[in-house]
């Protein structure tokens, strides 16, 4: 079930910005600006940010770390009557964990073209076959997260442009 993003309440508005917050740590950690807050009714349960390459860890997703935190924090890996928000779509792995957690509801800023698992490319955490279901609602501070993605990769290619200069510089 894809909720549209005009059904955005001031509340999944506070709680994106939380997940922005954590993006925004990420991108000064030279790490991608994903972030996610795990919230129950109007308590924030968990909060993580993308730590792949502090963590030298492929899982080591925004989605994946706030979903342990959780799960430690309300000793069950069951996460019924949660919502997760996350600033971008999650892919085929967070989007597994979210329904293996048992999360009820996702709220995510920006779709993901290339791997969005929740309705984008695939949709995981609605399949059919499944035997759980995950309320989506898409969009919420959708520019602020986007801009935050281009802004990093704008930053990447401009460094790496930089240090290709600085190679190709004769030596004296």
């Amino acid at each position: 079930m894809l909720v549209t993003p005009n059904t955005t309440t001031n509340q999944d508005e506070h709680f994106m910005h939380l997940a922005l917050a954590q993006a925004r740590l990420a991108f000064s950690r030279k790490e991608v600006p994903i972030g996610a807050v795990i919230v129950r009714e109007e308590e924030v349960i968990a909060r993580a940010f993308n730590r792949r390459e502090s963590d030298q860890d492929p899982t080591a997703h925004a989605e994946i770390l706030c979903i342990r935190k959780a799960a430690r924090k309300l000793k069950s890996w069951r996460l019924s009557g949660l919502t997760l928000y996350v600033t971008i779509e999650p892919c085929p792995m967070c989007a597994g964990a979210i329904y293996l957690a048992r999360i009820d509801r996702l709220v995510y800023g920006v779709r993901d073209e290339r791997a969005g698992s929740a309705g984008t490319l695939y949709n995981i955490v609605n399949d059919p076959r499944l035997n759980h279901r995950v309320q989506i609602t898409a969009g919420v501070c959708e520019g602020e997260a986007a801009q935050l993605m281009q802004d990093f990769f704008e930053r990447l290619r401009y460094n790496l442009r930089y240090k290709i200069k600085r190679s190709n510089r004769p030596r004296s």
